[in-house]
């Protein structure tokens, strides 16, 4: 088929031998080349025009991304079997145009491989998160790693796609010999410089592997709430609440402490804690609660208690738990908990309101000291009451004498 080809250009050449070869040759590879790109656009289009199915949708969106690089290669492998049909070049010329093509067709190729195997991992992922039945850490953890796996993919074929690209030219091929000839300095250098790199993609696969943290994982760090945006192949991005980003390296969760909330599931129980007075009632208060837990939407039905866990001197403190399906739902739980008991407890009964209190004693109660009495209430003295210190004629209020024995 290939020398049909060539015999079909040779004679088609044969019509315009009245023009110089060189530029017969530079006409004819570019006239093959649109025709070719032509043909690879009308391929594409019928491809695009499968009737529906799950199958023929993954083949429409394959073809749809790759519609120019497909086009590329099919100008690029015609214009290189055309090649032989263009005398006009030296063989000098015609090897460096085969090079300079082969160059574009590998670069090309890597291209699309990495297209193709973005494409499959998306619809992987979405096919997954639209069953009704699968759980939500099994999605999360197919998306760590998928994502993290599929970027080190990536860089690999990236890499191998280049270097493959450049050892065509025996130039380049020659400068990387030479340049890793001497292996002790080289390897040194070069392992030195890349090492925090190394590093990280190392990490990478060992988060893909054991998971500490999977996207949407909902992490403390450094004070904040964090919840994982993205995991790159060297790097982490981290949404906090406030819409900043932290953007971790991914060695930091292998190396440093940190707290995943929603690690074996993304149910948490929330804490409440509610501070009254002594003469609140606890029947009346967790009857409250009750009725305000279970007609929350945001409570899952599973953890609820309320207990007295701690008092001092003014007042005593209730703690209230209340279990909910995710962190962020937690957060709202309590904080509707709080609003409402608030509101019941100020209307329903005041008396649970804390409050401060102070003590009025007579004097001499208690066998205590003056200067150790409480202070008398405000108002008229009572006869025989403690006054303080003696006061003088013309001395108020606020004001204080020094006297001596």
């Amino acid at each position: 088929m290939t020398q049909h080809f060539v015999s079909t250009l040779f004679a088609i050449r044969s019509y315009f031998t009245w023009l110089p070869a060189s530029v017969v040759s530079v006409l004819m590879l570019v006239m093959v080349g649109v025709l070719a790109f032509y043909c690879g656009n009308l391929v594409t289009t019928q491809l695009l025009k499968i009737p529906g199915s799950r199958k023929a949708a993954l083949i429409r969106r394959i073809v749809s991304s790759l519609r120019r690089p497909t086009r590329l290669m099919v100008a690029l492998l015609a214009m290189l079997s055309a090649l032989p049909a263009a005398t006009g070049f030296t063989a000098t010329q015609e090897e460096d145009l085969q090079l300079f093509f082969l160059f574009l067709l590998i670069l090309t190729f890597g291209f699309s491989a990495i297209m193709v195997f973005r494409i499959m991992t998306e619809v992987y992922l979405n096919r997954l998160a639209a069953r009704e039945e699968t759980d939500d850490i099994m999605i999360r953890s197919h998306q760590t790693q998928i994502r993290v796996l599929r970027r080190l993919t990536e860089i690999l074929v990236g890499i191998v796609t280049v270097a493959s690209a450049l050892m065509l030219f025996p130039s380049v091929k020659q400068y990387g010999l030479s340049l890793f000839a001497s292996a002790g300095a080289a390897s040194l250098i070069v392992g030195l410089s890349a090492r925090g790199l190394l590093t990280n993609l190392i990490a990478g696969v060992q988060i893909a592997l054991t998971q500490p943290i999977r996207m949407e994982d909902l992490i403390i760090i450094n004070g904040d709430w964090c919840w994982v945006e993205e995991i790159n192949a060297t790097y982490v991005v981290l949404r906090v609440w406030d819409w900043r980003r932290h953007i971790v390296p991914i060695s930091y969760f292998l190396e440093n402490q940190f707290e995943n909330w929603t690690h074996n599931s993304a149910a948490i129980i929330g804490v409440v804690f509610l501070w009254v007075d002594y003469q609140a009632p606890m029947d009346k208060i967790r009857e409250m609660l009750n009725e305000i837990v279970r007609g929350c939407p945001l409570w899952d039905g599973r953890v609820f208690d309320v207990q007295v866990a701690d008092c001092d001197a003014h007042v005593m403190s209730i703690r209230i738990i209340a279990s909910a399906r995710t962190a962020l739902q937690s957060w709202d739980l309590r904080c509707d908990i709080r609003e409402k008991i608030i509101a019941r407890i100020r209307d329903e009964c005041p008396e649970a309101l804390p409050r401060s209190r102070f003590s009025m004693m007579p004097p001499g109660a208690g066998g205590q000291e003056p200067w150790e009495r409480m202070a008398p209430p405000i108002g008229r003295p009572q006869p025989g009451s403690y006054m303080g210190p003696s006061m003088g004629p013309g001395m108020g209020p606020g004001s204080a004498s020094m006297s001596s024995d």
